[in-house]
């Protein structure tokens, strides 16, 4: 014979060789040429034998919530309001105790998620793992496809399904101007002058539907439209033609292009010439071009300022002709200007002081 104690929030399993008797809950027993199993009711039941072996006892059935989980679900388990674990596929027990055991069901063949499931729990560290979490920014659009079938529209936000076999794929768009480069563009003139353009554009997506869904990689035929529309336009013309027309060649190539990014749901907002680079030959032909035009204009001044000069000359020559007394103050300006470069003077011979007082102060 064999004592037993069942204590406080315990139940014991009764065997005899191996077989279910029955269960016994708080207190002493004694027990004759049988075994008992003591088991926690605070923690999850692990059976000894075939659960449905026992659950044939409706008695013990009542103290038990048996909880079976298929294949592609899931069951979330709350103790006392708390999630405890996530269940997989299989059969579980729990002992109805003085914790409060709540079970949630979700099916996670589909792709949505149930409303009943609480937002909060999807990130929780037990469930993110059976979790696709896709967040779209506040300056992104994105388009939804589900098992390859287009959705819709996705808005900023954060958007949660379930992971499983369907594929999801969500393609987003940044709605922000973004820029585009296009640079290293060696393109011939009218008269076969080869440049090489460095230019940009600005542009928005307006209608993601059209950018994703009705063209393949918009960004790269957008940039063929504006090569395309560049070379165009520099074709048409001259070497100096182009050259003349550089301040209108931007509205120009902007309006061509406007009409076909519109169709690729992209608003193109500016477009500019960042550099024209010309090769070596050309370079060295256009700077000799520039010093032949800046020496004829050095040229041209020089002349005008002698004919300004000599005009001059000939106003005071007719003046002086005319009035005696201007031509003597004139020739006195002379004798003074060239009297302030000499320092000294030596005197040899006979007459030369009255030359000089002829020279100096006049008859």
């Amino acid at each position: 014979m064999k004592k037993v104690n069942v204590n406080a929030y315990q139940i014991a399993l009764v065997f005899k060789s191996g077989v279910y008797q029955n269960f016994l809950n708080e207190g002493t027993y004694w027990l004759w040429n049988k075994q008992a199993k003591i088991y926690d009711r605070t923690v999850p039941f692990v059976a000894p034998v075939e659960l449905n072996i026992l659950l044939q006892d409706e008695s013990l059935a009542n103290e038990l919530d048996v909880v079976e989980v298929k294949d592609q679900e899931i069951v979330l388990h709350f103790e006392n309001g708390v999630l405890k674990q996530v269940l997989n596929t299989g059969r579980y027990a729990f002992w109805k105790s003085a914790l409060k055991n709540e079970f949630v069901r979700a099916d996670i063949s589909k792709v949505s998620i149930s409303d009943a499931i609480d937002r909060s729990l999807l990130s929780h560290r037990l469930v993110f793992p059976f979790v696709r979490s896709y967040t779209i920014e506040n300056f992104e659009n994105a388009v939804l496809f589900i098992d390859g079938k287009y959705e819709g529209v996705l808005q900023p936000g954060v958007y949660n399904w379930w992971k499983n076999a369907i594929p999801i794929i969500v393609g987003k768009v940044d709605k922000r101007q973004l820029q585009l480069e296009i640079n290293g563009q060696e393109i011939l003139t009218k008269d076969k002058a080869n440049l090489r353009i460095n230019a940009w554009a600005q542009y928005k997506v307006m209608d993601i539907e059209k950018a994703l869904l009705q063209n393949k990689e918009y960004e790269k035929q957008l940039y063929i439209v504006f090569q395309l529309a560049l070379r165009e336009y520099i074709a048409a013309f001259s070497f100096d033609e182009l050259l003349e027309k550089r301040d209108n060649m931007s509205a120009s190539i902007l309006e061509s292009v406007k009409d076909k990014a519109l169709a690729m749901g992209v608003e193109v907002i500016g477009f500019g010439i960042r550099d024209i680079i010309l090769p070596g030959d050309v370079k060295e032909i256009m700077n000799q071009v520039l010093i032949a035009e800046k020496k004829a204009q050095a040229n041209t001044i020089m002349r005008r300022e002698e004919t300004a000069s000599t005009r001059s000359l000939l106003n005071t020559a007719k003046l002086m002709e005319e009035n005696a007394m201007l031509w003597k103050l004139k020739e006195m300006e002379y004798v003074s200007a060239i009297a302030e470069k000499i320092s000294s003077i030596n005197v040899n011979g006979n007459g030369v002081l009255e030359q000089l007082k002829q020279v100096f102060v006049g008859k």
